[in-house]
């Protein structure tokens, strides 16, 4: 059996480190994890680019195909460096001696030169035999909502990698980057491209647990219903059911209502997977922001799903942080950040998160 490889980095985590350390280097023409004002123009316009063709735009051949958990072991972390570098050397210096990291980078000689370089912080990276530096175009810093998800057929047996439409237009290079990392690896792309199964989604929304079960935010439902602005064929929540079973083997697909005040409405910034029985969800004060919403959710999913055992979920609440002034999110212009210890990523024995301040990292 080969080793799981796991193709996406929160890089949402980084932005939240970043908010309590600024570094110097960062461009001001950063893309954001949500919607630039023109490409909200451009998707009310209809102006979404769809991507081309660049994989097996069939569904895998494979019986019981299992799309790997949150949790478990990987073989490699692909990481995009661009924005925030001092962070992300970050991340590399603390996942390299765990796997491999692989860095997609438009200047390979420039991101080596940072990584060696001692006051770049964490001191000089001098051994580079578990990083690979793959010459490549891309967009955005997001690697963890454009990549592709890592896919046994056979349960075990056949490592694939499943892609979808990356629902952020006019980004083309970010939602053709997995084609890179399956060059690399030597791996068949499949791609869910095509009409009927155009299937528009983002990594940061889809949380599998590795026995069949995914969770997501009802913002799967909204990016592909009838009229939708992207173009893809219209889907029911029945449908978008039968695409993940086909494609990634997710025969269990719990959408949830969608969050208030954290804008972009990916489940990873208030909830995370610790492995197939527990949930780690995030705990606002009471009546405060998204905690009613996110009590409402926990509660239907405690009502209605239960794990790979047939027992209840067991929900580990840990808070979010407020903002330096005490405050959280609530829609205003201007107002809090959202702050989250849940937009994490495991890389085998290290888990890598974001810290705020003491009150809240201790």
């Amino acid at each position: 059996m080969r080793k799981i490889v796991t193709l996406f980095l929160s890089s949402v985590l980084a932005l939240s480190a970043l908010s309590q350390n600024n570094e110097t280097g960062v461009s001001p023409e950063i893309l954001p994890k949500g919607f630039t004002p023109g490409e909200l123009i451009d998707l009310k316009e209809g102006n979404f680019t769809r991507p081309s063709s660049r994989g097996i735009e069939t569904p895998p051949p494979f019986d019981n195909l299992r799309n790997m958990g949150e949790w478990e072991e990987i073989q490699a972390l692909n990481i995009s460096w661009t924005s925030y570098p001092g962070i992300l050397k970050q991340i590399v210096q603390h996942s390299m001696n765990e796997v491999e990291v692989i860095i997609l980078t438009e200047d390979v000689a420039e991101t080596q030169a940072f990584l060696e370089d001692p006051s770049t912080g964490l001191g000089a990276i001098t051994d580079f035999s578990n990083i690979t530096l793959i010459d490549s175009n891309f967009d955005s810093v997001w690697t963890r909502d454009y990549s592709a998800n890592p896919v046994y057929g056979s349960e075990v047996d056949d490592l694939i990698l499943v892609d979808w439409i990356y629902n952020r237009p006019n980004r083309p290079n970010d939602d053709a980057s997995p084609s890179y990392i399956a060059d690399y690896l030597g791996l068949d792309l499949y791609c869910m491209t095509e009409a009927p199964a155009d299937l528009v989604n983002t990594g940061g929304n889809w949380m599998s647990d590795g026995f069949g079960t995914a969770f997501a935010s009802n913002l799967i439902l909204d990016e592909n219903e009838p009229g939708n602005e992207y173009g893809v064929t219209a889907k029911t929540s029945d449908e978008i059911d039968a695409i993940v079973d086909e494609w990634l083997g997710i025969d269990n697909y719990i959408k949830m209502e969608t969050l208030p005040y954290d804008a972009i409405h990916h489940i990873d910034m208030h909830m995370k997977l610790l492995d197939e029985k527990r949930l780690l969800v995030g705990e606002f004060p009471e009546g405060v922001s998204d905690g009613p919403q996110l009590q409402a959710n926990m509660e239907y999913v405690l009502s209605n799903y239960t794990n790979k055992w047939g027992e209840p979920y067991e929900i580990i609440w840990i808070p979010m942080p407020s903002s330096t002034e005490g405050t959280y999110p609530d829609g205003s212009w201007g107002g809090a950040a959202y702050r989250t210890f849940t937009n994490s990523v495991f890389v085998n024995n290290t888990l890598i998160f974001p810290t705020y301040r003491e009150e809240f990292d201790t």
